[in-house]
């Protein structure tokens, strides 16, 4: 608003996919994490493993547990946290979701979404992403994950560190796994991620596509965008 008040547009950039809906639509109503339920999961998964941990959640909200990879640790507990707390399947409380339409008085521009990908281009998406883990290997990120492991506050088991790419070089750091092995999960959790994102968009409606590996279509994407803010 305050922007708005100076006669100027704001735009958001940035930040997950989630952020943005949260933003612009609201989010379902979770309950908020439990420290104690959370860490007796944590001792439960750690003891039985976590596809053990996948198949409790499958006989309480199968809905949610079809959807999980049987080693998403985070995810599986987090559902089961849920559960626990409310008594209730996260998916039967995602599903009283805030309305698509929107906020009132937001205005949302169409999604610029990459294209269905061809195998080909699927090969190329993945060489990117492996292009991009490198460069944030030569870019410092041993070096940062090793700072953050200085913090006692720290450890292996908070959601932030469990993020793709960090997640594996700790366990690299922690001798868990050697550089070939934290590189070749790495990537393969980051193209996991990848699919997950174009999920994602492909869900929402009146979404503008644009082709990533066509270099002329930048100059499209740009003019799209110059028309949606002149709007």
């Amino acid at each position: 608003e305050e922007i708005r008040d100076r006669g100027n547009i704001p735009v958001v950039v940035g930040g997950t996919m989630l952020y943005w809906r949260a933003w612009a639509y609201g989010l379902s109503s979770l309950p908020p994490a439990d420290p104690e339920i959370r860490a007796r999961l944590d001792e439960q998964g750690k003891l039985i493993g976590w596809p053990a941990m996948h198949a409790e959640l499958a006989k309480v909200d199968p809905i949610t547990a079809a959807r999980l990879q049987p080693n998403d640790s985070q995810r599986v507990q987090r559902a089961l946290e849920v559960y626990e707390i409310t008594s209730k399947p996260m998916s039967e409380l995602l599903a009283d979701a805030p309305s698509e339409d929107g906020r009132e008085g937001s205005t949302i521009p169409e999604w610029i979404d990459l294209v269905s990908l061809e195998p080909s281009d699927r090969s190329r998406l993945h060489q990117n992403l492996e292009k991009r883990f490198d460069e944030m290997l030569i870019g410092g990120l041993l070096e940062e994950v090793q700072l953050l492991r200085k913090n006692p506050d720290l450890h292996g088991d908070l959601p932030a560190i469990r993020s793709v790419g960090y997640r594996q070089v700790w366990e690299f750091l922690s001798g868990e796994v050697d550089q070939a092995e934290m590189r070749y999960k790495a990537l393969a959790a980051t193209r996991q991620l990848g699919k997950r994102q174009l999920t994602w968009l492909r869900a929402i409606a009146g979404r503008k596509k644009f082709d990533p590996f066509n270099p002329s279509e930048l100059n499209a994407a740009l003019e799209h965008c110059k028309q949606s803010l002149s709007k």
